[in-house]
């Protein structure tokens, strides 16, 4: 393969041997060609990341929420590095007065906020396991979570009391302290107390190692910092081991590469909170933040406030997941379309001026600065106006709708990969390259890719455009499932995590995903979907014979291709007068919603997730089979058949869907 740009190649291709597949060439970034970078001086694990800044920059403002004057939002009031460390040493000391000693499980649950970070902290300091519960989790997984990671104390939002609630009696067996982000009810108070369980609003709290001291237990590089449970994998959530090691590896590797790239973060950077900390996403990039002393402002929690809230806040680095920044497109092609002939011309002929000068090579801020001024200023304004870099993640983000927003938004916007298994952070495109549209960018400098050959799905890592599966190796990867080593051992082979993505290296040595290994999807706001555990449930329906799920990953909702059962649809058509063959039924519109009521019930019975619910369906009368390619001979299903053969079908679902 010919010399890529942005990468160096470490170690050459291997043909396949004794049935093995063959392994592709090992890239590493070019920002890495002296040697991965070292860690940071002094830099062993998470607690140093924060105590070293304290020691920096105390009176540099640290978290910040808005204040609420007379039920209205207003401006943010922010707390010092010095004052969030005082009330981190408070909240230390109480949870070691409840007898929770170095090793233990300290969930915490509900959305981010000055409160989330303090109590991580805390984790931190004590060398305790944080154990981030999922904001939109069923008590189902809470219930699971709490158990499997034996959490003996929960911090938690004061609105999500009644969910752990309804995890009682079987978490009680672990749960010994319940601490709330705000007050405790007295009829709350009650109920928990009913269980033998402690509970304490947080000022409570923070009072209750006022007159103790714990010394802080030596931490190495190698402790686990957090355990991470992925959702939406078949099965129960699996609890990924992440070390304090991967942690500050990841910051090493993003610090050189935002240096190298002229983007570097510094004191005066601001960002807001509100991809959930829960996500590995979300905390690497806030641990980043700390790191430098920057500042990082919370959000209200509601999405129709979200744009206020970047606003007032103003940030620098604006990161999202596609469903925000497609949400933010539609707004803009909203306005663009309303506001006149003369506006809606001038704006075309920008954006066209301004893109043709990046496809040429200029830089964003020189392509077009007029247009700029006159015609962008007002995206540009809508984000806060200061935002340098827009860094999306978690899911394929529409290459239009990155295209675009490169050029309206006046500022860089990237588009990375990675899981949690490898700590966020694994590749990211680079400022100023239009180039690398559509792709998710170059390798970070702190990991080693290459691609395994998929005979089965016919994607060769050594042909001339290398396809296969995304292997990764270096130190940000996880340290292992936790109590699943049988887990571990399927996707951690000789050092290299085996992602199960396929994924195409592009000539200049960033990666394009076009593919997925095993029939695990994301949708576009980044949660996983075991599609066959979902076709089980839902073939519990009586009235359908067979289902095929689709979901897209540039959407946010799931259709499927139905096939009905001819007798008890013809019955449910006699029972409300509806007349017609069974394929004229098929076509119907009251047979589909009839068919998708019944789905939807099937759901709720089984307490699915608001995004693994079916939103459309179309009726095929004619059984999926061998004879159209769409079924093996042991009737599973051929997917990527089904998605040819179905795909006006689903263009058409996904339209009216929406509509």
């Amino acid at each position: 393969m010919a010399e890529k740009k942005y990468v160096i190649e470490v170690e050459g291709p291997k043909e396949g041997k004794d049935g093995r597949p063959s392994v592709g060439a090992v890239y590493r970034s070019v920002f890495a060609k002296d040697g991965f970078p070292p860690p940071v001086q002094g830099l062993d694990c998470c607690w140093d990341i924060f105590r070293m800044s304290v020691e920096k920059y105390p009176n540099n403002r640290m978290l910040g929420r808005r204040e609420i004057v007379n039920g209205e939002p207003g401006k943010y009031i922010w707390l010092t590095y010095k004052q969030v460390f005082d009330l981190v040493e408070k909240v230390g000391k109480s949870i070691r007065s409840c007898g929770v000693e170095e090793g233990g499980r300290c969930g915490i649950y509900g959305a981010n906020c000055p409160e989330w970070i303090m109590s991580m902290e805390a984790c931190n300091a004590h060398g305790l396991y944080c154990v981030p519960l999922y904001d939109t989790l069923g008590a189902g997984a809470l219930e699971f979570i709490i158990c499997h990671a034996e959490i003996t104390i929960a911090f938690v939002e004061e609105k999500k009391l009644p969910e752990i609630l309804k995890t009682f009696p079987n978490t009680i067996k672990y749960l010994r302290t319940i601490v709330s982000f705000g007050k405790v009810t007295p009829k709350q108070q009650e109920e928990f107390q009913e269980f033998g369980l402690a509970i304490y609003s947080w000022d409570e709290f923070l009072s209750l190692g006022d007159d103790k001291h714990y010394d802080l237990p030596m931490k190495k590089k190698s402790d686990i910092c957090t355990i991470m449970y992925t959702s939406g994998t078949t099965g129960n959530p699996k609890g990924v081991m992440i070390s304090n090691n991967s942690i500050v590896t990841l910051i090493a590797g993003v610090k050189r590469l935002l240096v190298c790239v002229h983007e570097a973060l510094n004191v005066n950077d601001v960002y807001l909170s509100y991809l959930p900390l829960a996500h590995i996403f979300d905390r690497v990039i806030e641990e980043c933040f700390i790191h430098h002393g920057a500042s990082i402002g919370f959000w209200r929690g509601d999405v129709k406030s979200l744009i206020e809230d970047i606003g007032e806040l103003k940030p620098t680095i604006f990161c999202a997941v596609p469903r925000v920044l497609d949400r933010v497109y539609s707004g803009l092609q909203q306005k663009i379309s309303s506001g006149g002939f003369l506006k809606h011309t001038m704006f075309n002929l920008a954006y066209k001026y301004k893109l043709h000068n990046m496809r040429k090579g200029s830089k964003h801020t020189d392509a077009a600065p007029f247009c700029d001024r006159i015609v962008f200023n007002k995206v540009k304004q809508g984000l806060g106006g200061n935002v340098r870099v827009i860094l999306s993640g978690a899911a394929p983000l529409a290459t239009h709708v990155e295209a675009f927003l490169r050029v309206v938004a006046c500022s860089h916007v990237l588009q990375g990969y990675g899981l949690t298994e490898t700590c966020a952070g694994t590749f990211v495109s680079l400022p100023d390259q239009l180039d690398m549209l559509g792709t998710v960018g170059p390798p970070v400098p702190n990991v080693d890719v290459c691609l395994v050959s998929v005979p089965e799905m016919g994607y060769d890592a050594l042909s001339s455009t290398p396809r296969g599966e995304i292997c990764i190796r270096g130190e940000t990867l996880f340290s292992g499932y936790y109590k699943r080593e049988d887990l571990t051992k399927e996707v951690l082979i000789d050092g290299w995590f085996y992602t199960g993505d396929i994924g195409e290296w592009q000539p200049d040595g960033s990666m394009k995903i076009i593919d997925r290994k095993k029939n695990i999807f994301k949708l576009s706001q980044g949660e996983y979907v075991a599609v066959e555990n979902l076709e089980n449930i839902y073939a519990l329906v009586s009235d359908i014979d067979s289902i095929w799920i689709y979901g897209n990953s540039f959407e946010s909702f799931l259709v499927a291709v139905v096939n009905p059962n001819k007798q008890a649809l013809e019955r449910w058509a006699e029972e409300n007068g509806i007349s017609g063959d069974f394929n004229s039924l098929c076509d119907n519109p009251r047979a589909r919603e009839y068919i998708l009521g019944e789905l939807t019930r099937i759901g709720k019975e089984n307490k699915l997730k608001g995004f693994e619910f079916v939103k459309a369906v179309h009726l095929e009368p004619v059984p999926f089979d061998m004879d159209r390619d769409l079924i093996t001979p042991t009737y599973k299903k051929k997917r990527p058949q089904l998605l040819k053969y179905y795909q006006s079908v689903i263009d058409v679902m996904y339209k009216s869907a929406k509509k």
